[in-house]
């Protein structure tokens, strides 16, 4: 059995004279805590899940801390399913849904009369923050709390059980495996996030608003940017996002000139240069982990050039015919083919396909992806690609539903070796990208404030560095 379920090993070296000396004269007991906002949202879905499942025992692990190098672990992100049904951000911990009952095994603050708080080098309270008591972390996540030393041996009792696998390796090899009926709970608790309900979208809002104050931040410190090249957006911005939120909630793309050409680019250590475009993909993960996902391309020189300016106002027509499409009812793939068709049209205009766009355009053809490879958006909520799991009927091949927030990021990339291309429009990459919530009506975009056309893109910049 791991050791994670076993009282603490202690780390910390000590004489008996100092353990004696630590034993006393420390204030100790619960403090007064408040029950989350979402604790009620988190009952509802459990319902919901345990009715699907009834009779049967739900495991969430929260997962546990992750090394990051010796021992040193990284900053803590509990697993998505587990936060969406208990509201709990702590390591270690498990959700176990039985018998129409909800409990959280976790592992609470130590006393300050147990030697751990003091020696636990990874779980005490002088090395690693308090931990909520039992008591506390009831009140907090309105749920019965347990010691996560008592897990194995609940898990051990007979019971038709069911694992979200992959999160804990510890929890996994408590139970043993069932493939089939596993995967069902994974797929049945990512389609719940499919339509988020009213404190969701509040949350969304707040890491769009967020997000929008981190992109406002990078301008303000264009001469910076343009000093330090990417490097500076990505602390500026991940500065807002651990201000206003929790952290960033995917890895900043800050791509300058063509580098904005490879679609992921991550490594965020090239120069801004004057004349070149620089494309912005960043997302606040807010309090509650729920992420934004926003990207807008810069001219550096504050105004596009007429060929940037085309190429941008071609990304921009392609967006707009896709957020057109977002309404309930549709196909969930129309606001792609919407954009693409635009893109193809365009392309098509400028001479570049070998083929007709119409052509370009079917199944079989599709030689219009050689400069947007990628598909126009996905889902977003707690994952930045949120609801992975869940099945292509009801996903992809699915349609439209109130309640669903979902990005339009529609892209151009012309790679710098690319011969097809006009040697003007070689290392640019363009995309626009913008979160939007599906209504009753249409769909409201989250991140409209943040200004998309190429006009009050330039005089936003200016704007902001005056």
């Amino acid at each position: 059995m791991s050791d994670r379920f076993q009282p603490a090993n202690y780390h910390v070296p000590a004489s008996d004279a100092l353990i004696a000396f630590m034993r006393d004269g420390w204030a100790d007991g619960d403090d007064p805590v408040e029950r989350l906002d979402v604790a009620a949202w988190a009952e509802a879905r459990r319902i919901k899940l345990t009715q699907r499942f009834a009779g049967e025992r739900l495991v969430l692990p929260a997962g546990p801390l992750k090394p990051r190098a010796n021992d040193t672990d990284y900053r803590f992100r509990t697993d998505t399913a587990h936060v969406y049904f208990a509201g709990n951000q702590t390591s270690d911990a498990v959700l176990v849904l039985e018998d129409g009952e909800a409990t959280l095994f976790f592992r609470p603050r130590h006393a300050k009369s147990d030697d751990a708080f003091w020696r636990d080098g990874r779980y005490g309270e002088a090395w690693a923050g308090r931990r909520l008591s039992l008591a506390e972390a009831s009140e907090v996540y309105g749920l019965s709390c347990r010691h996560l030393y008592e897990l194995p041996d609940v898990l051990r009792s007979p019971a038709s059980t069911r694992v979200l696998r992959g999160v804990d390796p510890d929890v996994d090899a408590l139970v043993e495996p069932r493939p089939d009926e596993d995967q069902e709970l994974a797929v049945f608790a990512s389609e719940m996030r499919l339509t988020k309900d009213e404190w969701e979208i509040v949350q969304l809002q707040d890491a769009v608003d967020a997000t929008i104050f981190g992109f406002e931040d990078c301008v303000r410190e264009w001469a910076q940017v343009r000093r330090y090249g990417e490097r500076w957006i990505e602390g500026t911005f991940h500065r807002r996002a651990r201000a206003a939120g929790n952290d960033i909630g995917y890895e900043c793309i800050v791509a300058g000139g063509p580098h904005a050409t490879t679609l992921h680019w991550i490594e965020n250590d090239g120069p801004v240069r004057s004349g070149d475009l620089l494309l912005l993909d960043m997302g606040v993960e807010n309090s509650s982990l729920y992420t934004a996902d926003v990207t807008r391309t810069l001219p550096v020189d504050g105004t596009f050039t007429a060929d940037q300016r085309h190429l941008y106002d071609l990304v921009f027509a392609a967006q707009g015919a896709g957020m057109a499409a977002v309404t309930p009812g549709a196909e969930y793939r129309d606001f792609h083919r919407a954009a693409m068709s635009v893109l193809a049209h365009g392309l098509d205009d400028m001479g570049l396909l070998p083929v007709s766009a119409d052509e370009a355009l079917e199944k079989d053809s599709g030689v219009y992806r050689r400069w947007t490879l990628h598909g126009t958006g996905h889902m977003l909520g707690l994952d930045v690609h949120d609801c992975s799991q869940a099945r292509s009927e009801s996903y992809q091949e699915g349609k439209l539903e109130p309640g669903m927030v979902l990005t339009v990021e529609p892209g151009l990339y012309f790679q710098s070796s690319d011969l097809l291309v006009p040697e003007s429009l070689r290392g640019i990459g363009i995309r626009i990208e913008d979160d939007l919530l599906v209504t009753d009506s249409g769909a409201r975009n989250l991140s409209d404030r943040l200004p998309r056309t190429a006009g009050a893109v330039e005089a936003w910049m200016g704007d902001l560095q005056t």
